[in-house]
């Protein structure tokens, strides 16, 4: 008798996320979005709330949902300053301006939690310099809506990537997922045995 296959979960409705995945040739079968408060903790640092948000999200979906299951949060800061995701144009413009002409970082953390229950997870930092944004720069980037609904007001793998003049670390964990670190873990995990990346 040939064994079920247990399932890959994502837990994330984010089609970033599915893009990342599938560059490494991975198709979660669910796709099962985490519904939790995403504010920060009293003196959390921005660290410490990608890498708790990624843990929290991969065990309420697997508390729920067996399988291997796959969770990602992405936290834009200045110093301790977190950058929400920008709801509206007004909010774009008031990243854009913070981040104009200077260095932030971007964590995001990964959670794996598999069928026996184990977690495992990771911790990616990413230092990012944007140029000094002129006026007509920023006009550009607010009529292109594309930083709406992105943490810290931009999309690095959109226009804003001619924003960036130094990147340190992980371009896809910019962008949501990072992939060595994902591969890593689902390996790990026990997911991808014998896939030849070891962590």
């Amino acid at each position: 008798m040939v064994a079920e296959r247990v399932p890959f979960i994502l837990a994330s409705a984010s089609p970033r996320r599915r893009d990342l995945l599938a560059l490494i040739g991975l198709v979660p079968d669910q796709i099962v979005g985490a519904d939790l408060d995403e504010s920060p903790l009293k003196d959390e640092t921005p660290a410490q709330l990608a890498l708790r948000l990624a843990v929290s999200k991969a065990q309420a979906v697997a508390s729920s949902t067996p399988g291997f299951v796959l969770a990602a949060d992405t936290v834009v800061c200045v110093g301790r300053r977190v950058l929400d995701k920008a709801e509206t144009t007004e909010d774009v413009a008031a990243c854009l301006k913070l981040l104009s002409g200077r260095g932030h970082r971007v964590y995001t953390g990964v959670a794996v939690v598999n069928p026996a229950g184990k977690l495992s997870s990771r911790l990616v930092e990413t230092r990012i310099s944007f140029k000094r944004l002129s006026a007509a720069d920023t006009a550009a980037y607010l009529a292109s809506c594309e930083g709406i609904g992105k943490a810290g007001g931009y999309a690095i793998q959109g226009l804003a990537g001619a924003f960036v003049t130094h990147l340190v670390g992980s371009y896809t964990g910019v962008m949501g997922l990072p992939l060595y670190e994902t591969r890593c873990l689902l390996e790990g995990s026990g997911l991808l045995e014998g896939a030849g990346l070891k962590a």
